[in-house]
């Protein structure tokens, strides 16, 4: 069954749908830490369970880019959240390391699974309705939903525990399987609204193999790349650090909390209101980045290693803070210093790019944000285990410190030109964001992507 949408009422729907998609996530970022924990978990086990799914996402993301074309947005995206759904209720009844690996995996698979139909729906439907429709409006009021349904659900999920009569395990729980019911619901509202524009002509097997034939092509552009141009290989460092620094506070920042707060209910309640903060602070980083880019003459240099260093104070001021108030208040500072410096980072990216060549240049920082989120994963609170939390934390604000050293190499040089773009004069690479950059939004597990800003850099990675 097919029907034609106005571009209006597929708008609407894209909105409604992403926000009801990031809403189980926000609910799950304040209690998933402290679940384990309270289980037996310690955070090296905890770091290696996330790490298994940054490994599944990384695995399964391209190969079943063609699951949409094979299958239809629809089934996709209905699978996904079934598969949301089952892992979170494994997350909520797992009690040992394997059992939460494989709730994280099941995770992992539907992140790869959603990665990009919903969004690919609402443009295939709004100009089949309008061959003309600007989708503009659209895919900007999707960015501020999937935000506030990260928020919502953060708040929602880390009061959830404090309002149940019994504490513990049982009631860091209780958010699982509430996050469990919305995914259900969004299945139901994706059965019911994403309509198929049009029947797919594609022949469902060759759109797999195709899923399966691009992981090799896309690696090995991406190695050219990285090898012919100094540029592209500072940013994908940085892109790697940031998936260091993001894991690091997004493993160990609920632990840290609930210890400031004195319990692991009372934490998951003021992690859950510092999360939804610190997605607000990283959107308006975003916002401020214009203005900070003409503040700084438009140099990315001075706007990345300066917000880089700014954020590695922020990110020690948590790990030394006294009480609740002074951490909650850096930990939001250090996501409004990365919101701000992403989109003049990002822009660099696309400047030094071709159009024929800008998909995989994404990809590749998409790859390492995750790599880097790996990483980060496996040795960080391994860390934090021997030598303690704000140790684990400090070791964030080092990777901070040399994400600003690689933005010194932010300049330009020999090689300062993409192919058919000429250099910014005075040397340094100048660039600002402007209407319509491709930036990321402001999230983990960072985990939107967790890239595509830092909070999705929750669900970031998640």
């Amino acid at each position: 069954m097919t029907a034609v949408l106005t571009p209006d009422r597929a708008r609407r729907r894209f909105v409604g749908l992403t926000a009801l998609r990031w809403l189980p996530v926000g609910i799950v970022v304040p209690v998933s830490v402290l679940l384990a924990t309270a289980r037996g978990l310690s955070p090296a086990e905890i770091g290696l369970c996330v790490a298994v799914y940054g490994a599944v996402t990384l695995v399964l993301e391209l190969p079943t880019g063609g699951f949409a074309d094979a299958l239809g947005h629809r089934t996709v995206l209905a699978s996904a959240g079934l598969v949301t759904a089952a892992g979170l209720l494994t997350m909520a009844v797992a009690d040992s390391v394997p059992a939460f690996a494989i709730a994280w995996a099941l995770q992992g698979v539907a992140r790869a699974l959603d990665s990009g139909p919903l969004e690919a729906w609402y443009v295939d439907a709004a100009r089949a309705g309008d061959p003309a429709a600007d989708v503009t409006r659209g895919l900007a009021q999707a960015g501020a939903a999937d935000g506030a349904g990260l928020a919502v659900g953060a708040v929602l999920g880390g009061t959830l525990p404090l309002l149940l009569d019994h504490g513990g395990a049982a009631a860091l729980a209780a958010p699982l399987v509430l996050a469990a019911v919305f995914a259900v619901v969004h299945v139901t509202a994706v059965l019911l609204l994403v309509v198929p524009p049009h029947r797919s002509g594609a022949a469902g097997r060759g759109a797999l193999l195709a899923g399966v034939r691009e992981v090799p092509v896309v690696v090995t552009a991406t190695v050219h790349l990285v090898l012919r141009d100094r540029l592209l290989r500072l940013l994908l460092g940085v892109s790697f650090l940031v998936g260091v620094v993001l894991t690091s506070l997004e493993l160990l920042g609920p632990l840290h909390f609930a210890e400031l707060a004195g319990s692991a209910e009372r934490g998951s309640a003021v992690f859950g209101v510092v999360t939804a903060v610190s997605f607000a602070a990283a959107a308006l980083g975003a916002l401020l980045a214009p203005v900070l880019g003409r503040a700084t003459g438009g140099s990315v240099v001075v706007v990345s290693a300066g917000t880089s260093v700014l954020a590695a104070g922020a990110v020690a001021v948590v790990a030394g803070a006294p009480g609740v108030v002074p951490a909650a208040v850096a930990y939001a500072a250090f996501y409004l210093l990365n919101g701000a410096a992403w989109p003049s980072r990002k822009q660099v990216m696309h400047d030094r790019t071709t159009s024929a060549q800008r998909s995989t240049t994404v990809s590749a920082s998409s790859l390492a944000l995750m790599l880097g989120g790996m990483l980060g994963s496996l040795t960080i609170p391994r860390l934090a285990d021997g030598a303690g939390l704000p140790t684990g934390l400090l070791a964030g604000a080092g990777g901070m410190l040399l994400l600003a050293l690689l933005s010194l190499g932010l300049r330009g040089g020999p090689d300062a030109r993409a192919p058919g773009r000429d250099a910014p004069a005075g040397g340094e690479s100048r660039h600002g964001p402007g209407p319509g950059d491709d930036q990321p939004a402001a999230l983990p597990g960072g985990l939107r992507e967790r890239a595509r800003a830092g909070a999705r850099v929750h669900g970031r990675a998640r």
